[in-house]
């Protein structure tokens, strides 16, 4: 590649400032890398490189446009000026992953494959950037550490000094805070407290139309968002006050109070199994997991890993079946044979966020007789009503034991699996989906054992079945788009909003479903599935890193987005926009979905082959 000349170094450089990660290098390092680049012209329809050649350096789009196509010559993204391309190969074997043409005539700048290396072993920036590593583990969700702006419950409550203590105590009513902050055009002025009405208004006795400036807290002590926790116990300790005002830029964000710090304390998964242990009732149960979306939160602000937040949250689920299993059996009575109550659905998977439904299910000992039958029927609906009851609402689709198709002794749930695997029509594939995540919760657990075994044993070796499997697992499409990168929500509640359950991390999960089954392997978490998926080499040492990686930024993204909805008052969703992300994360994101649809069409290819 013909080295720029200075003129067009410059040009480069001056395109480089804008350009991320080389925007974050210093100017002389800024000015040495540019004239590292070589500068290549492609006319409309041109190729740049092919599937398995080899690459020699990182592509950068100066101007243009550049279509990069899977290993069946699928579309898997438009990339326009600023992105880069190439990199994956380049990373793992040399060998490109994909192949790329240009779209219209375009100018393309190449990174020599040896400075590309110096970067990331060098500038940080460079090894998150084109890594797409994971956080750093994550820590337990310590007071002291957080910072303020994660420890914020709620957002501003304000008055303009002008307004009168009524007013003031009817906000406070109305809002169920004990303190309001007195503001001008957002600028914080003073602050009063439900003390200072008692102790300046009501021990005075000043009139309701007092204006709250005369009895305000002036200029009281405040905290920026990038403060602490350990800085709030140390100014309240020290000042010997209970509400702290949070400000950014001259502006209120918000307020922290005593209320807060103890409310923290006490949301820990531990102390929520705890206490979900020692309930009575479902009631009791509920008052417990309404705290769910805030540990939720607390986790995700402490940056643990998206398993690690999925699995606590999952096991606060598990516990409160277990529970509710156990006063099922002391109002009902002893159960008369075996049984096993198992999860499926996110909870099976152990995965479960701050929105779940119930999916579950009942294997019994082959001797139940039809008596038998009319307790378990009982204890279903006990366990079941009560979950609701604790927030897992009903299943839409009935996929709860409740149900006599899935309350049902172990001899019929084996000629279910083996018509599943025999005649796989649409809905034996989507039931067989379902009924491969599985998982024990209470009961016996060799009732499952034996029939997980068989049932990998058979499915793995029909390869008319595992074909039709792969094919259903390709219905959900990672959200791609053309020209914009995502392919957004059109119109409705979510336009220009990206669901990342079912284009993010279901498209991985079914994946990884199918790894299973083919590999005939007992793990049921997502994460866990393509981990031993590589051990038993049903995929690639590279395939499972890609493909682990772009999960990892999937999941954490969808648990993010989740947990700032929690902050500002809101219930969590599965919806995000992907104009809330910075260009970093944008583009990231959009890599990982390329990953996921790359990693699709090698599936798609194992069926045709099958079929």
């Amino acid at each position: 590649m013909v080295q720029p000349m200075e003129s067009q170094v410059v040009t480069i450089q001056a395109f480089l400032e804008a350009v991320h990660p080389y925007d974050s290098l210093p100017r002389d390092e800024l000015a040495r890398v540019a004239g590292s680049f070589g500068r290549r012209e492609y006319a409309a329809g041109e190729q740049i490189y092919a599937l398995g050649e080899p690459l020699k350096g990182l592509f950068l789009i100066k101007r243009g446009a550049v279509e990069v196509t899977d290993a069946n010559g699928a579309l898997v993204s438009v990339l326009g000026p600023r992105n880069s391309f190439g990199e994956r190969g380049l990373l793992r074997d040399g060998l490109a992953v994909t192949s790329a043409h240009a779209v219209e005539k375009t100018v393309v700048l190449m990174l020599p494959e040896g400075e590309l290396r110096h970067l990331m072993a060098n500038v940080p920036a460079f090894a998150r950037f084109f890594n797409r590593s994971r956080p750093a583990e994550g820590r337990d969700a310590d007071l002291a550490t957080l910072k303020v702006g994660d420890l914020m419950t709620r957002g501003p409550v304000s008055l303009p000094p002008e307004a009168s203590v009524a007013e003031v105590a009817r906000l406070m009513r109305d809002k169920h805070v004990s303190s309001v902050a007195i503001t001008r055009d957002g600028a914080l002025l003073g602050l009063i407290t439900t003390r200072d009405l008692t102790e300046r208004v009501l021990a005075e006795g000043l009139g309701l139309d007092t204006p709250v400036q005369q009895v305000m807290t002036p200029d009281p002590v405040s905290l920026g968002p990038e403060a602490l926790g350990s800085d709030i116990l140390h100014a309240m300790l020290e000042r010997r006050i209970g509400h702290l005002p949070v400000v950014q830029d001259g502006k209120l964000k918000g307020m922290i109070t005593q209320t807060d710090l103890t409310r923290f304390q006490a949301v820990s998964s531990a102390q929520l199994v705890r206490d979900v242990a020692s309930a009575e009732t479902p009631e009791e149960m509920a008052e417990v997991t309404a705290r769910i979306p805030r540990l939720l939160q607390q986790l995700v602000a402490a940056h643990n890993a998206h398993e690690v937040v999925t699995r606590l949250i999952t096991d606060i689920a598990d516990t409160v079946t277990r529970r509710l299993l156990k006063l099922a059996e002391a109002q009902l009575g002893a159960p008369p044979v075996p049984y096993l109550w198992l999860a499926c659905g996110s909870q099976g998977r152990q995965e479960q966020t701050g929105v779940s439904d119930q999916d579950n299910c009942l294997i019994l000992d082959d001797a139940a007789t039809a008596d038998d039958r009319l307790y378990f029927k009982a204890l279903a609906k006990f366990v079941s009503d009560g979950l609701n009851a604790a927030g897992y609402v009903y299943c839409p689709g009935d996929m709860m034991a409740t149900a006599d198709r899935w309350c049902q002794p172990k001899a019929t749930w084996q000629r279910y699996f083996r018509g599943w695997i025999d005649t796989p029509s649409p809905e034996a594939q989507m039931l067989a989906s379902v009924m491969f995540d599985l998982r024990p919760i209470g009961g016996q657990p060799s009732l499952f054992r034996d029939l997980q075994e068989e049932t990998l044993e058979a499915a793995s070796k029909n390869s008319i079945f595992v074909a039709h499997m792969i094919s259903n697992s390709l219905k959900h499409h990672p959200p791609l788009g053309l020209l914009r990168g995502f392919a957004t929500i059109r119109s409705g509640e979510h336009k220009n909003h990206v669901d990342m359950k079912h284009n993010g991390v279901v498209p991985v999960t079914d994946i990884a479903r199918i790894y299973a089954l083919t590999g005939k392997l007992t793990e049921v978490n997502t994460r866990a599935r393509i981990e031993a998926g590589e051990a038993a080499g049903v995929v690639s040492v590279s395939g499972a890193r890609d493909l682990i990686e772009a999960y990892d930024l999937i999941a954490r993204l969808r648990l993010e987005n989740q947990a700032a909805l929690v902050k500002s008052g809101r219930k969590p969703d599965n919806f995000l926009a992907p104009s809330d992300l910075s260009d970093f994360e944008r583009s990231h994101l959009r890599d990982a979905f390329v990953v996921v649809r790359t990693m699709q069409s090698a599936l798609g290819q194992r069926a045709g082959a099958l079929g």
